[in-house]
């Protein structure tokens, strides 16, 4: 130490004569810099719009450019124009804050941004836009290869797109009056903010959102971090209207959907061998959808989120197994695949925690499981799903699926419905499209009801057979039949195998209206599943309840119509070909008349359905090899119902050849 200030002061003069100098040369350089700054942005600018116009299709037009104190640069007449495009973006004046190290290196990098009376017009009409350009790649000057395959990497693009927005994010924003204004295929959404502040990454908006039919005044509060890719934002109304009601999904899906609050996020961007993961979080409150094919009502979920992990690479898509869904209380781990070539493969997969089975209940949205609201319950519950299927390989569609409860499960108090209402008279409701067309007791006080034991065996044996051949045995679904559903509907391109036990046609006849939508289905299946598993009722029960509440015909329902509609007799005396026809007919029951040719007889499909179903009855045993053999494949409709048929059979007369095509009889079990 003492060496050092021995030197120092030995020095000390020239040290001081040498600071002076730099100390000079600072300031010099300073003044040189303020007399030649307006030199220098007029640099900065030009460089600015030659790196935007090099880099993008696209004029970029600044009016004046000028220091309005020592950092404070005031920019007017701000337009970027894309080529041979209408105008993207107007401002009218911009006031920033600038580094002054970017001004020395010929850059101009915004500290603060402070913009007012700004416009951004995009537009999309078929193919053609004006705002593509900026995360699309530009062309190289090559000619290009008319016959390459052109690629559709999404996650190349959305990368880019993210990259372009975070790498422009000032410090600090504060935007006065912007309006954007967003024209597609002939929707307009105008969007006007009369202010944004972004300072020290906290984000404060307030916008007005109008469409043609529908104007939400929305408060935005969030953070972003550009260096981080990080940004989240919540989503409010004002305290008038408060819900958010989301444009255009009535004009483009048929639904409605509204909010209270949205949360959106993204906590983290990689991209990695041309794919892009996202990582993030979304959460609603109040959300409130409707749609015909949803659910009959409003549905609402009062507190829902999702963490996603999601994946987009050159036609390829990923859900990743980090995900979590969340509703209300309910907690689910999805994951989902989807690749689109060479041959659309699609995989999903479900699983859950144990869930308290009140939380479940109670996490139940109204409008979608009314059957289970107020419903109370001991035990949890644990869910599992795997589906996957390779178009190429459409066969070997893998299905499986597995709702667990814990030997505690019980139900301890019932929702408006009661499950065990089977065990005792009560009353049907019929619906057509919604509306209930007719009500009959189930039980004793109906003369049409027929008990179990009065209804000949070759019926029960015939419509089991036909529909659900495990019924005595399962536990109200057959996963194999439903696999056998899912790979016929694919390949048919079409809903022609509804996969459903005598059970679930039970509950969707008993407990729910025949609306075809997706929530009433599961509501169906987690119906069966409580019945089958606390055995509410008997086997016996419910099919004896089946036989004497399903349609078979118009306005025919339960066995004693069918029988004396059909064959003027009781249910106790009809044949074995009687009840093959009347088992045949159980799937599409007003349409029996297709089943007779025009002289009364049976056609193709029919005759194969007598043939295959006897045969399967003579493998279980179920009648005995002479019946088998003397099926016969002709009925007489005796009843009401044979005055709907064209003539009478014509014996005189040779029956000509049928040519309906035989429709396969997809059966599992044999």
């Amino acid at each position: 130490m003492s060496r050092f200030t021995d030197f120092f002061a030995r020095n000390k003069k020239k040290f001081l004569i040498g600071l002076g100098v730099f100390a000079s040369v600072l300031i010099l350089g300073f003044v040189v810099f303020l007399l030649n700054r307006e030199k220098i942005l007029k640099y900065a600018v030009a460089k600015a719009i030659q790196k935007v116009e090099n880099k993008y299709p696209a004029k970029l037009r600044i009016g004046n450019a000028r220091f309005v104190d020592l950092n404070t640069v005031l920019v007017t007449d701000i337009a970027l124009l894309p080529h041979d495009r209408p105008k993207l973006l107007q401002i009218d004046t911009v006031e920033a804050t600038v580094s002054f190290r970017s001004l020395f290196l010929g850059r101009m990098v915004f500290k603060q941004f402070d913009m007012a009376q700004g416009a951004i017009t995009a537009f999309k009409q078929d193919s053609v836009d004006n705002f593509s350009f900026l995360y699309k790649k530009q062309a190289t000057g090559e000619e290009a290869d008319s016959t390459a395959k052109k690629t559709s990497n999404y996650g190349t693009l959305l990368n880019r797109l993210i990259e372009t927005a975070f790498e422009n994010v000032p410090d600090g924003v504060n935007f006065r009056n912007l309006a954007v204004l967003f024209k597609n295929d002939g929707r307009t959404i105008n969007m006007n903010l009369p202010t944004m502040l972004v300072e020290d990454g906290e984000i404060n908006a307030r916008m007005t959102i109008t469409t043609e039919a529908l104007t939400n005044i929305m408060y935005v509060k969030g953070v972003i971090d550009p260096d981080n890719y990080l940004l989240s934002a919540k989503f409010f109304g004002d305290n008038q209207s408060r819900s958010i009601e989301v444009p255009y999904i009535q004009q483009k899906f048929g639904a409605t959907m509204r909010f209270d609050t949205l949360s959106l996020s993204i906590t983290d961007k990689v991209y990695k061998n041309n794919q892009l993961t996202i990582k993030g979080e979304s959460s609603a409150y109040g959300l409130v959808l409707n749609h015909p094919k949803i659910a009959d009502e409003n549905v609402t979920v009062q507190n829902g989120a999702m963490k996603y992990v999601l994946t987009l690479g050159d036609h390829y898509y990923a859900l990743g197994p980090e995900s979590e869904v969340r509703i209300n209380k309910a907690i689910f781990y999805p994951e989902a695949t989807y690749e689109t070539r060479p041959k659309r493969k699609i995989g999903i997969k479900i699983d859950s925690p144990d869930i308290p089975a009140n939380d479940l209940f109670a996490s139940l949205p109204p409008g979608l499981f009314d059957t289970f609201q107020g419903v109370q319950a001991t035990g949890t519950f644990k869910y599992r799903m795997n589906f996957y299927v390779d178009m190429a390989q459409v066969d070997s569609l893998k299905f499986d699926s597995d709702l667990d409860a814990s030997p505690d499960f019980n139900i301890t108090q019932f929702g408006p419905v009661d499950l065990r209402k089977l065990n005792q008279e009560f009353t049907h409701a019929v619906y057509e499209k919604g509306k209930v067309v007719r009500t009959f007791q189930v039980g004793p006080s109906n003369p049409n009801f027929t008990p179990y034991n009065q209804i000949p065996n070759h019926l029960k044996y015939a419509i089991l057979t036909a529909e659900d051949p495990r019924f005595m045995t399962h536990k109200g679904f057959h996963e194999g039949a439903f696999r056998h559903s899912l790979i016929t509907n694919i390949k048919e391109n079409s809903f022609v195998r509804g996969g459903s036990t005598v059970s679930m046609q039970l509950v969707k006849n008993a407990f729910l209206t025949r609306k075809k939508t997706i929530t009433r289905k599961v509501e169906e299946a987690l119906i069966v599943w409580i019945m089958e598993n606390l055995r509410l009722t008997t086997k016996e029960r419910m099919f004896e309840v089946y036989l004497n509440i399903i349609e078979w015909g118009p306005n025919v329902y339960g066995i004693k119509e069918a029988a004396r509609f059909y064959f003027s007799k009781e249910p106790s005396q009809l044949t074995l070909e009687e009840s093959l026809f009347l088992a045949s007919i159980v799937p599409k029951p007003k349409q029996y008349r297709t089943y007779f040719d025009a002289y009364g007889g049976l056609r193709a499909y029919p005759r194969y359905f007598f043939k295959l179903i006897s045969g399967n009855m003579l493998k279980r045993g179920l009648i005995s090899p002479s019946q088998a053999a003397n099926v016969s494949t002709y009925v007489n409709l005796s009843g009401r119902a044979g005055s709907f048929i064209i003539p009478k059979p014509d014996t005189t007369h040779v029956q000509l050849m049928d040519t309906l095509q035989l429709a396969p009889i997809d059966l599992l079990d044999f």
